[in-house]
């Protein structure tokens, strides 16, 4: 195939260097999935008829800090993009810099917000300035990789949904001229749900729509706003994910199949997403604000077609006989499945608590009033961006306590008025994501009189801090051979983050829905292995591993 043209739009249906082309597209983002099982979760996917990979880059955790930028191992880009061209897939990339995807800040690092006038996802100038920095080192690393240079990368998504936020008409031709201007040339993309189509738009782009329920009225409205263009449902919604203290939502596998058909005998082009959710590490998930805050949790299985640890469901089965009648040769082999395994639990035999262990952690910043953890003054003048800060300051007398609303987002509190205050998830979605630090934000009242003179400990759980700590609850677990993946249950636990070899696997939390962590092979040592939790309420001094996960009771999507 000659590289002149690339993915094309000029008519009602998508052209790839004059042919015809339908994009059958998955999303599944490397940053959710452990490295060594990339080639495994690339090739499922080609295996189940899908020509395209769709996924986000999270700039939260490509940069963050101001001067540092990660672009290695398991944030690889590069080596993943080449690794979907080496499968047989092409790639749609979808740069942000504002991403959603259910990501703490929604993919924004949280250091935009020590700036107290920040106006995230506008031209506002720090923001701009921080879009064109980070932008500088991104785009750089891409541009070699789009068709017309012998790449995958055949379409760039700009931003994300910008129609449902929309504070600045000038923001996504400033982002169209970043990416332009940094070497992008192949067909520009934007995706919007129903409420957002209009606003979302920018001129010479693509407008795409995002939805679950497919209804006359939405692709009516796609063709009225964009006539004679191809269609494209650029997150079909094969699930939804969950948060802490409701149900596990999932889509049945009929409605979903009968939605992918219709959309297809359209003769739209789609991409699923997910199609393999994966797992939000360490502290990555995101939060709901409407109508109550809730945070979301550890797992990302979203109940799609490719489970949280790879494994085939219903869902894939049935898409891949519908897309098999897409293509003119035989799909495929499915790859084999990987052996999942219980281990013998691993009894804490160690047990350090918060307050011993203080003296193991950095210096305390002294304030004279609460300081949000944004504004902290540490990781080289970043602020601190998750985990924990531990609020200390002497009261003399007991009394009323009022925070007001300026806790956030949960504080547990003892005699010397210790708040230990956890970030739960910042918003990923909405209007009011300028408004998204946290810790102590305000002051904290003691019989109506603002307490002052705090002693501050930034607690953000890096490995570093892991490492250097006897621990909190400390205990082995042991594998024989070659280790496989597994699934980490607490019973009898209450709330904290379990880490395994110094690795963040999440929070946990025993409300649910989900009962169990999923643990990857490849974060363990054949042999001795080190388990850490940090325990906010109670323990049981035990933890097993089960070879099935446990996402809870699970509710039909509404």
């Amino acid at each position: 195939m000659s590289r002149r043209v690339g993915l094309s739009a000029n008519s009602s249906q998508f052209t790839l260097e004059g042919e015809t082309f339908r994009i059958l597209g998955g999303s599944v983002h490397y940053f959710r999935v452990p490295r060594a099982y990339w080639r495994d979760r690339l090739m499922k996917m080609k295996a189940c008829g899908i020509n395209t990979l769709t996924t986000y880059v999270p700039w939260s955790l490509h940069q963050p800090e101001r001067g540092v930028f990660h672009f290695q191992t398991e944030l690889d880009l590069e080596a993943y993009i080449n690794l979907a061209a080496e499968v047989g897939l092409w790639v749609i990339l979808r740069p942000g810099p504002y991403i959603c995807s259910e990501l703490d800040l929604g993919g924004l690092p949280s250091w935009l917000l020590r700036d107290g006038s920040m106006r995230l996802r506008t031209t506002h100038p720090g923001f701009a300035e921080a879009v064109n920095t980070f932008f500088d080192k991104l785009i750089p690393k891409v541009v070699p990789l789009q068709f017309k240079k012998g790449g995958p990368i055949i379409a760039v998504q700009l931003e994300n949904e910008y129609g449902s936020f929309a504070m600045d008409n000038t923001y996504m031709p400033f982002i169209k001229e970043a990416l332009q201007s940094r070497g992008i040339n192949e067909l520009l993309l934007t995706s919007d749900n129903h409420e957002g189509l209009k606003e979302g738009g920018v001129t010479g782009v693509i407008r795409t729509v995002n939805l679950q329920k497919l209804n006359q009225g939405d692709i009516k409205y796609l063709n009225a706003i964009q006539p004679n263009s191809p269609m494209m449902v650029m997150e079909y919604w094969t699930g939804w994910f969950d948060a802490w203290g409701d149900l596990h939502h999932v889509l049945a596998q009929e409605d979903m199949v009968s939605a992918v058909r219709e959309i297809l005998r359209r003769g739209m082009s789609i991409n699923l997403y997910m199609f393999h959710g994966g797992t939000n590490f360490g502290f990555m998930s995101g939060a709901l604000t409407n109508p109550i805050y809730k945070a979301l949790i550890t797992s990302y299985d979203y109940d799609a077609p490719l489970s949280e640890s790879g494994e085939y469901t219903p869902k894939y089965h049935l898409l891949r006989d519908l897309f098999s009648q897409y293509h003119s040769e035989k799909l495929p082999d499915m790859p084999a499945l990987r052996w999942k395994e219980t281990y013998e639990p691993a009894i804490m035999y160690q047990h350090l608590s918060l307050w011993d262990a203080l003296t193991f952690a950095e210096e305390p910043f002294k304030s004279p009033t609460p300081v949000n953890m944004e504004n902290l003054p540490v990781n080289s003048g970043n602020g601190q961006s998750y985990g924990y800060t531990l609020y200390e300051t002497i009261i003399t007398s007991g009394g009323s306590l009022k925070s007001g609303d300026n806790v956030r987002d949960r504080a547990l509190e003892k005699r010397t008025l210790s708040l230990l205050v956890e970030n739960c998830g910042r918003v990923h979605y909405g209007k009011a994501l300028d408004k998204q630090r946290k810790g102590l934000i305000g002051d904290i009242l003691l019989n109506n009189t603002p307490l002052r003179d705090f002693t501050i400990y930034s607690l953000d759980m890096k490995t570093s801090f892991i490492d250097s700590f006897p621990g909190f609850f400390l205990g082995r677990m042991f594998t024989y051979g070659y280790p496989s993946d597994t699934f980490v249950k607490l019973p009898g636990w209450g709330k904290g983050v379990v880490f395994i070899n110094g690795l963040n696997l999440g929070r946990h939390w025993y409300i649910g829905p989900q009962q169990t962590l999923y643990l990857p092979g490849p974060f363990l040592n054949s042999g001795v292995n080190q388990v850490i939790v940090f325990e906010e309420q109670e323990a049981d001094y035990k933890i097993t591993f089960e070879e099935t996960p446990d996402l809870g009771m699970a509710v039909d999507i509404q």
